[in-house]
């Protein structure tokens, strides 16, 4: 027994060293709570504070989400990020709260969602919990025993179809038979058993605690649809919005008790996968219920049973916090139109991270998030530049043991590299772009020997110096056909070695700076030998059609030489194989060459199919929808 015990105190002396230092709060939630799939958690809290300080900030954790309330104001809609800034790491959030507090008695009450399950964008954790941290002179505000906690057991899972296995988050079921009326205002009644204290700070599995290094979401409040439409049938009312968006839906109703309403928006099935959808279960009378995980569409749908009446239906728009500060105008109507649907897209595709698309993944793919931070320096505010220095740090931080890096990630269940995709993600166009454009290299030295690793161990090249092909877990270059990954891939090479160059010479590492000089003057010495045929670039062995592709990225990674830009040219004006994601740079190839007239007609051949669709405001994965789309075929995809 002497011997059990001493082993018991030496585990809790280690797992008391892991615990993360600063923070005198702990990890909580109930007895009950088995950590399941879509659980939500209810937790109470009533603090007396003499005199309320001029500023106060709460520290507060959840894993997933959480809604804050104090004395009965909403204070946090829609806290936390997804899991997670490493692999077992968890993000807080730092939030002013002594704007709400008063003299005396407060009321905290704090809504928490466990998602419960890993996806594209979040790695569970396993553990349903809050916690919640506010200290200053004389007041004390700590996630302890003292909380109260319970499950709450009006939010239930919905039957079949799920969210496709993408998606971390869950459809939500409301059943209003179970509500608990009031319980995050002061003065509610109702019985609460105490909480219980689950984790130290700092340890397993929630892992250490990073600030939250973006705004929190900026709410728009709520709105009405513009406009409203019964089906033929008078059983679904379709209210349309303003735009493509990520909102919440509202409704207000009479009816009688177990009355199932279905919501849903019209992106429901975007990229040819369920995605999230919504159900409440009436009670008996006059009520109202927003469901709080966001959906995205142009149109919310509101699938009534009979003999319920509708009173009032609207939406509350979140969103990242960042303003169109960019603006585009000319006296072509197809391009100012273009214009701002690419900047719909590109908000759009912007929460925890930026998403490849806000309804089949919601997933941080590092070649969408290349263009999508290069676009937002035209069209954002500066308080967008945080999301992809998250991104930056998410990438590298998630590197593999083998040294190989992924996306996206965070991820819960996907480890896949697609080398490209990486390459394009480190190099010029991404990690250099993100410093150049905002003038801040605060992240360069935290990440550089990694990002050589990556270069320099899980790359190689031949006698001659050209890159070697790697498949990696997914050889991708871009949607669609004629795909020629040897050029390709040595040019997205030499583009990476072009940034970890500049990088090297701002941390003083002029020996790796010289050796990358070498293999960046090898690149260029042997590419036209390889590659150049006299009229296009091909690589040997390559049996498809002339890639469109292959021909623009030697132009902008600066490996053609201009001599070569009229045979280009002319390929560019023959061949059309890329999809939106690369056709990017064959436009700015063409623009390098001093071909913007041409430019703009192909920009108006590529993208007149997709802007044929004026009930769109968003731009889409591929050139057009369903057959014509790529990879699911999404209707606001971030490239």
């Amino acid at each position: 027994m002497k011997h059990y015990f001493l082993l018991l105190l030496l585990i809790g002396c280690i797992a008391s060293g892991r615990a993360e230092s600063g923070w005198k709060a702990h990890w909580i939630n109930t007895e009950r709570c088995q950590s399941a799939t879509n659980t939500w958690l209810a937790f109470r809290k009533t603090v007396h504070i003499d005199k309320v300080p001029q500023t106060l900030t709460a520290r507060i954790a959840a894993d997933s989400k959480y809604w804050l309330w104090i004395n009965g104001r909403l204070v946090v809609f829609e806290g936390g990020l997804k899991r997670g800034p490493s692999p077992d790491d968890t993000y807080y959030d730092p939030v002013e709260i002594a704007p709400y507090l008063q003299n005396g008695e407060n009321t905290i009450a704090v809504l928490v969602w466990h998602f419960g399950k890993s996806g594209f964008s979040h790695v569970n954790s396993g553990l349903a919990a809050l916690l919640f941290e506010a200290v200053a002179p004389g007041i004390e505000i700590v996630s302890d025993k003292s909380w109260q906690c319970t499950v709450y057991d009006a939010y239930q899972n919905t039957g079949a179809p799920y969210p496709n296995y993408r998606l971390p988050e869950s459809n939500i079921r409301f059943d209003a038979r179970m509500e608990m009326s009031g319980w995050n205002q002061p003065g509610y009644t109702g019985k609460m058993p105490n909480a219980e204290v689950i984790s130290p700070v700092g340890g397993a599995p929630l892992g250490k605690l990073v600030e939250r290094p973006i705004p929190l979401w900026k709410d728009y409040g709520f709105k009405p649809y513009v406009s409203v439409r019964r089906s033929a049938a008078g059983d679904t009312l379709y209210c349309r919005l303003p735009y493509n968006s990520q909102v919440t839906p509202y409704l207000k109703v009479e009816a009688s008790v177990g009355k199932v309403i279905h919501i849903r928006t019209d992106n429901y099935e975007g990229g040819s996968q369920y995605n999230v959808r919504a159900e409440y279960v009436t009670r008996d009378g006059v009520q109202e219920y927003e469901s709080l995980g966001w959906m995205n569409g142009h149109e919310m749908l509101y699938i009534l049973p009979e003999g319920v009446k509708v009173l009032d239906v609207k939406f509350r728009e979140t969103g990242y916090n960042t303003e169109f500060t960019g603006s585009f105008s000319c006296n072509d109507p197809f391009m100012n139109e273009l214009w701002k649907r690419s900047a719909r897209t590109l908000y759009i595709t912007m929460r925890d991270s930026y998403m490849d698309c806000p309804d089949r993944e919601r997933a941080q793919w590092w070649g969408d998030e290349v263009n999508e931070l290069g676009e937002a320096f035209y069209a954002l505010s500066p308080s967008s530049h945080k999301l992809a220095l998250k991104g930056i740090h998410e990438l590298m931080n998630w590197q593999r043991e083998d040294g190989v890096i992924f996306a996206p990630a965070p991820a819960g269940n996907w480890r896949k590299e697609l080398p490209l995709q990486m390459l394009a993600s480190v190099g010029w166009y991404g990690f250099y772009t993100q410093y150049y454009y905002s003038g801040d290299s605060s992240f360069v030295a935290g990440i550089y020997d990694r990002m050589h690793r990556y270069l320099h161990e899980v790359w190689q090249v031949d006698k001659s110096g050209l890159v070697i092909e790697r498949d990696g877990d997914w050889s991708w270059g871009d949607w669609g056909e004629n795909i020629d990954m040897g050029v390709l891939a040595n040019c997205w090479y030499y583009l990476a070695l072009k940034a970890e160059k500049a990088f090297a010479l701002q941390l003083g590492k002029t020996a790796d700076a010289d050796e990358i000089s070498r293999m960046m003057y090898s690149i260029g010495k042997c590419f036209d030998t390889k590659f150049w045929t006299g009229s296009s670039y091909r690589s040997p062995g390559y049996k498809g059609e002339t890639d469109d592709r292959a021909q623009a990225m030697p132009v902008v990674s600066g490996l053609a030489s201009a001599d070569k830009y009229p045979a280009l040219v002319k390929v560019l004006k023959k061949e059309y194989h890329a999809s939106p994601y690369m056709e990017k740079y064959v436009l700015e190839a063409l623009f390098r060459m001093n071909e913007p007239s041409f430019a703009l007609e192909r920009m108006k051949q590529r993208y007149t199919k997709m802007m044929n669709y004026p009930e769109y405001t968003t731009l889409f994965e591929g050139w057009g929808i369903g057959p014509d789309g790529f990879g699911g075929g999404t209707i606001n995809h971030a490239w």
